[in-house]
């Protein structure tokens, strides 16, 4: 190039150009451009693009930003190299503020720009400004183009808009592996998990061909469900087939079957990583947490504190003072936190570590001095560390501090049934039966409603799903009637049913036959006839499972013989021989 001088024409700078790109050669680029410059070489639009492109894949967006506000004409490809530069890097504002400028200065955008663009339409002033772009996008014709579509309903998915996502869905008039990764993801991300599961097995039956993205996303979903002979299969089918097995993958299946409530396949997994990220431990250490493995997740902590490959993050301690908290262990928990807080551990206290020491605290019991904790905090207190501590009243039945806290909770969160819920729980285990019923009316008059509770259970990769006087399941008479003979026969091994469960000022009969009904027992008996003596019963609650039906399935695994694995919404119970893993401590 320096030999040949002013001879140096369109076809030897493109040739030059394209091998700085590939091997994002930042000094010889820079040469070349040099070279532009001194030989007075005028280049063309395409060429002026190629190096905005060369310093952006040079990590020179600065540089790039420069020669794109110097080029005496732009054509579309310049607009969009310039808009997917900062697209891709998360710069939102910059990327849409130039999308305007590209209509303003009158170049129509082509699919490309708008498929770019639309990745940047996040948060509730990016989507409004998505929808006007929707619009375009519509009036030019591009709405069936599939990378348009796939970037509009990835738009509105994580904008929680899934009926708008479903519907560009249906209309694209062909699909690729991006945009049904794209609605799957969509429909998982928002804990639609039965959603996405079946949209993926519909997709797999047209013929869709998944990619290891997909597969991340069907595994969340499986996650949530803990569908763990579904999941099996999705693994056995990752096995077989020739999708790499990425770390991201790996990381799907550890929080699979650690949600599914099989640690030990999750650890096979991690311990055969070739290569392990903070979010590969993490999940390990949350799995462990979850199950109330306090001790695994010290001896886990310490093994990567002892190899010292990967730093530990905000979520890596998240997990540890979890595990300690679940297990029983608040002094070792205490401990980290003093650890972290005088930077041995090199991470940051937030808001989340101080919830988790005031959930330590309130799990051991020791309410007044989590309630201490709380005044002394730096920060001004979240609706989550004032909601763990009114959690830990309730439990160890503290009325004074829970009536303190669930009023300041009722002023941050007045739209929260929870609170509501828990307090008014609190104030029927003390009998203070017009307080229940007064704070029942304020959730009425404010149209508060709560959250119903519901149990499932897999069979056969089907889910049956049951709720509170269940009458929708097929089998319920079945059900309901094995219920009764169970009740009879665990009261004559011991089984006394737990009436302080019920929260209603009604008679002792009415309360028991209140406790019959939970959604956790219906899934329970459900299990019990319809599965295998040989075979776990897995059962999932969306809510903390209530202390009478933990007893009731602990003389399920008693009398019966059978293992019985719980999953609620903090953590897992898992009963052998009448036995919790939790130690009755939850």
């Amino acid at each position: 190039m320096a030999l040949r001088g002013h001879d140096m024409n369109f076809q030897d700078y493109s040739t030059v150009l394209n091998e700085c790109v590939s091997k994002r050669a930042f000094r010889e680029g820079q040469r070349v451009h040099a070279h532009m410059i001194k030989t007075n070489y005028l280049p063309c639009v395409f060429l002026w693009t190629r190096l905005i492109v060369f310093y952006v894949k040079c990590d020179s967006l600065t540089n790039a930003r420069n020669l794109f506000d110097e080029m005496p004409q732009r054509n579309v490809v310049s607009w969009t190299a310039m808009i997917s530069a900062y697209s891709q890097r998360g710069y939102a504002s910059q990327a849409l503020s130039l999308f305007v400028q590209m209509l303003r200065s009158g170049t129509e955008p082509n699919e490309f720009t708008f498929a770019t663009v639309l990745t940047s339409c996040i948060g509730s002033l990016g989507v409004v400004l998505g929808r006007q772009i929707h619009s375009l996008i519509i009036k030019l014709n591009y709405e069936a183009h599939v990378y348009v579509g796939s970037s509009l309903l990835d738009m509105y998915a994580k904008d929680g808009k899934i009926h708008e996502a479903r519907g560009i869905f249906q209309c694209l008039p062909e699909r690729d592996v991006v945009s049904c990764t794209a609605i799957i993801s969509g429909y998982a991300q928002l804990g639609l998990d039965q959603e996405a599961l079946e949209l993926f097995r519909q997709l797999q039956d047209e013929g869709m061909q998944s990619n290891y993205v997909t597969y991340t996303s069907v595994l969340t979903a499986l996650s949530g469900l803990a569908a763990l002979d579904h999941g099996k299969q999705v693994h056995n089918h990752l096995l077989r087939s020739e999708v790499p097995s990425y770390v991201v993958l790996q990381n799907s299946l550890i929080d699979m079957y650690s949600k599914c409530g099989n640690l030990t396949y999750a650890r096979r997994i991690f311990d055969n990583m070739h290569e392990r990220t903070v979010i590969s431990w993490n999940a390990m250490l949350v799995g462990y947490s979850k199950h109330g493995e306090g001790r695994e997740v010290l001896e886990l902590f310490n093994l990567m504190r002892d190899e010292n490959r990967v730093k530990p993050d905000s979520v890596t301690v998240l997990a540890v003072l979890s595990g300690c908290s679940h297990a029983g262990l608040e002094d070792k928990g205490m401990e980290i936190f003093y650890e972290m807080t005088s930077g041995k551990i090199g991470v940051e206290p937030d808001t989340k570590h101080y919830g988790c020491v005031v959930d330590l605290l309130g799990r051991a019991g020791r309410v007044e001095e989590a309630f201490k904790f709380i005044r002394k905090m730096p920060f001004e207190p979240s609706a989550a560390i004032w909601g763990c501590l009114l959690g830990a009243c309730s439990v160890h039945l503290n009325v004074d501090i829970g009536e303190i806290v669930g009023h300041r909770l009722l002023e941050i969160e007045p739209e929260n049934a929870g609170n509501y819920v828990i307090l008014s729980n609190l104030y029927a285990s003390a009998g203070r039966w017009e307080e229940v019923r007064s704070l029942r009316d304020l959730m009425l008059k404010k149209t508060v409603r709560k959250e119903p509770g519901r149990s499932w259970i897999e069979l056969d990769q089907i889910l049956h799903t049951f709720h509170a006087s269940d009458c929708s399941h097929p089998r319920r008479e079945e059900v309901s009637a094995k219920v009764q003979e169970l009740s009879v026969r665990f009261k004559e091994a011991g089984y006394v049913p737990d009436l302080s469960c019920v929260l209603h000022d009604v008679d002792e009969e009415q309360k028991e036959k209140i406790l019959l009904s939970h959604s956790e027992k219906l899934a329970l008996c459900f299990g019990l006839i319809a599965t295998p003596e040989s075979v776990p019963i897995r059962v999932i609650k969306n809510l903390r499972i209530c202390v009478d039906c933990h007893n009731f399935a602990k003389y399920i695994s008693k009398i019966y013989g059978r293992e019985v694995s719980l999953r609620d919404k903090n953590r897992f119970h898992r009963i052998v021989g009448g036995k919790c893993s939790c130690g009755d401590y939850w």
